[in-house]
């Protein structure tokens, strides 16, 4: 059975917010969502297309002088209730593609130095990016809305997270040192 695409979930949700247009959902997305879900206009546009067609929001034009003409989309009831039914189905178990594995899985194809480095990098890349989600969490703290709880609780899953991640790496490093020592 194929996968269902949740990409218009993403789209109900951001529209839930109030109506827009595709670039504000974009804009949206990237301001809010996109440390763990992304979208590109690729995806919104034509979404937004079916969402017309299938009764789930409505779209009305609205011209501005000198450039095209604003396309807004306004979630309908009938969309609201998709949203909401959703919401309240169980979630699908994932497989991440994640690099740093598959490298480390074909470890024996290089030199333990080159994987020590990939791991470092990585290391790296998890301390930066723990950095920015202390960020985002003291920024959705100090939004105080009526949404902030539930942003909390996505900052702290990524805190988790990129902290775990950390963690693996020193533990995946001191057995990676361990192994040079023997060469």
């Amino acid at each position: 059975m194929p996968r269902e695409n949740k990409s218009k979930y993403a789209i109900l949700g951001i529209l839930s917010f109030g109506p827009q247009s595709g670039y504000d959902i974009k804009k949206k997305i990237e301001s809010s969502t996109s440390n763990f879900w992304s979208e590109s206009y690729g995806q919104i546009y034509p979404i937004l297309k079916q969402f017309v067609a299938q009764g789930l929001a409505t779209q009305s034009i609205k011209p501005q002088v000198g450039k095209p003409d604003r396309h807004v989309y306004m979630l309908t009831d009938k969309g609201l209730m998709e949203l909401q039914q959703w919401l309240t189905e169980p979630v699908e178990p994932q497989v991440d593609r994640i690099e740093i594995l598959l490298k480390l899985f074909f470890g024996e194809q290089t030199t333990v130095t080159d994987n020590i480095l990939h791991v470092e990098q990585f290391r790296k890349q998890q301390q930066q990016l723990l950095q920015k989600y202390q960020a985002i969490a003291q920024a959705a703290q100090d939004a105080d809305q009526i949404n902030t709880p539930y942003w909390l609780m996505t900052a702290s899953y990524k805190l988790h997270v990129t902290q775990a991640l950390i963690n693996w790496c020193e533990e995946t490093l001191a057995k990676l040192n361990q192994m040079a020592e023997k060469i």
